[in-house]
């Protein structure tokens, strides 16, 4: 089989990969680019557990081909917090306890940024619903609704 050639940016980093044209972007992500922050829930796009943003929009990595990647911005779990500090998601998640095992949270959290970027000031009813795409079959969803909100309130400065 012929792989492709794919220049793309994923966390602010110009990258290039070959992968095949079956290849999807979370294979290419954990496989090929070591990002293993990204995980495998369902592989049918049901979960979260894959979530990246794309060109400033989450998908599915399960459900993206990397070939399709070609040219795009990737955001990954890997790109949010700094060498040496916590995003503010990151540290209210772990501050509410928002997360049992785990497995999930990387989706919650890329998902939770992208609504935060995209509106700072949500109502609780807005989170619920933008994160509606993500499963845990661990905790409630409560701690999660309210490590965003403190999140967002610290990141306005309130």
């Amino acid at each position: 089989m012929t792989k492709q050639h794919i220049t793309t940016s994923v966390n602010g980093e110009n990258v290039e990969y070959l992968c095949e044209a079956q290849q999807t972007l979370l294979d290419v992500l954990r496989d090929e680019l070591g990002l293993t922050g990204t995980k495998e829930g369902c592989s049918t796009g049901d979960c979260g557990a894959c979530s990246v943003v794309v060109d400033g929009d989450v998908v599915c990595a399960c459900l993206m081909l990397g070939a399709e990647a070609e040219g795009r911005t990737i955001e990954t779990i890997e790109g949010m917090a700094t060498a040496d500090q916590l995003h503010p998601l990151q540290k209210h998640f772990l501050e509410q306890a928002s997360l049992q095992c785990g497995f999930c949270t990387p989706g919650f959290l890329v998902a939770a940024k992208n609504l935060l970027d995209k509106n700072p000031d949500p109502t609780e009813t807005e989170i619920r619903f933008w994160l509606a795409g993500n499963l845990c079959r661990c905790t409630g969803y409560d701690k999660i609704v309210r490590a965003v909100q403190d999140a967002a309130a610290e990141m306005r400065g309130a």
